[in-house]
């Protein structure tokens, strides 16, 4: 009795569903478990076949197994040991595994199945094939956007590779052209030069006041257009990378006296360059050529963008650790929104008006200097003047 009670016990709190028929297919017992899962109270089920817990085929090939069953004696009962599908009173279906015994009791033979219900296995092997699914879509998107990325950049590749060659072969072009240009200007440019001083000789006799002036014109439009064209050369040897630093040591007051002494020819009426230099030490180690073309640039642009009957300081210094050159002007000065663009190549600040240039000057002036590891700073004041000056490291 007590093992009876006990079987009991285990049967009716069983998590798997527990049902049992006899051998015509009619339900015996069903427990707690399994009425959960078909959805059915234990009374609407008890006593009626097992097919109505079974959708269509099972349904029908159930019946056929109970006929031959009894015709036979042998069990042939669908979904022994398998997966199969069951059918809920709503209709609904829901997979499970059917494990069958068959117990020999009070001379009949009764079927018990266990019902494992496999809904939350199904549904999780679903969302990860979808998962999987998912995952093989994009691998194949990410795939297929990498093939296009990969072509996009080997086409981009052989765009650039062709860009770089043609702008290496118009760089070759325009550095030929600009120094076939500069040859030709040249040879003229002299020749004008030359012609200005002979017809200035052979008019002194005359004492014409208005042929000195107009010779001086023209000489003074020959240096402009020279340089011009030395602005222009030296751009191109730099942005070819053909500018070299030859270093020698040299007498700094001796070099820039005869800088400001060329220089002043170029002068406005009354205008004046003055130059000083402070130290004991005169000896320097630069690039002679480098540090005129600067110079000369920084107080061509003090005459242009000064007026007449004015001061221009050039000054140069030599202590223990630098050498510093400076240029003072009481021109126009540099607008305050200009200056930061001041060492860009072609740019001109918006208050040179119709004063002749190129803008090439202080870029030349900066890089020259950055090549021989010195920097060029500034301060300017509009309608009071500009100080630039230029610092190189003695070691």
């Amino acid at each position: 009795m007590e093992n009876t009670a006990l079987l009991i016990a285990i049967i009716q709190n069983a998590i798997d569903g527990i049902i049992t028929i006899d051998e015509n297919g009619l339900i015996e017992l069903i427990n707690p478990a399994a009425c959960t899962l078909f959805d059915y109270e234990s009374d609407e089920v008890i006593g009626n076949n097992i097919s109505m817990l079974m959708p269509q085929p099972d349904k029908d090939a159930h019946d056929d197994y109970i006929f031959r069953h009894r015709q036979t004696g042998k069990a042939n009962i669908i979904g022994i040991g398998r997966e199969v599908v069951g059918l809920r009173k709503d209709g609904t279906l829901f997979p499970f595994r059917l494990g069958l015994s068959e117990v020999q009791h009070a001379g009949r033979k009764i079927y018990t199945g266990f019902i494992h219900d496999l809904s939350k296995e199904k549904e999780a092997e679903r969302r990860l094939k979808d998962y999987a699914s998912n995952l093989e879509e994009l691998v194949e998107e990410r795939t297929l956007s990498l093939k296009k990325t990969v072509k996009a950049l080997e086409y981009a590749k052989e765009e650039l590779s062709l860009s770089l060659e043609k702008e290496k072969e118009l760089g070759q072009l325009k550095s030929r052209f600009v120094s076939m240009a500069s040859h030709e200007f040249r040879t003229p440019l002299t020749s004008i030069k030359l012609s200005a001083s002979l017809i200035e000789k052979y008019a002194e006799p005359l004492a014409s006041p208005n042929v000195s002036k107009h010779v001086n014109k023209i000489k003074h439009a020959v240096s402009s257009l020279t340089i011009i064209l030395n602005d222009f050369l030296s751009l191109e040897k730099l942005e070819a990378g053909k500018e070299e630093v030859s270093y020698n040591e040299f007498d700094l007051v001796k070099f820039s006296e005869e800088i400001a002494e060329e220089m002043q020819v170029m002068a406005k009426q009354d205008q004046n360059i003055i130059y000083q230099h402070t130290g004991t030490k005169s000896t320097i180690n630069l690039d002679e050529k480098l540090l005129k073309n600067c110079i000369n640039n920084l107080i061509t642009n003090a005459i242009k963008y000064s007026g007449e009957n004015t001061f221009i300081d050039f000054t140069t210094e030599i202590d223990d650790q630098h050498c510093i050159i400076t240029v003072k002007d009481n021109g126009i000065g540099i607008p305050e929104a200009d200056q930061k663009h001041l060492f860009e190549a072609f740019f001109r600040a918006h208050n040179t008006g119709t004063i002749p240039g190129t803008g090439l000057g202080l870029n030349i002036v900066t890089r020259y200097a950055g090549l021989m590891n010195g920097k060029v700073d500034f301060k300017s004041v509009i309608n009071q003047g500009t100080l630039f000056t230029i610092t190189f490291p003695l070691s």
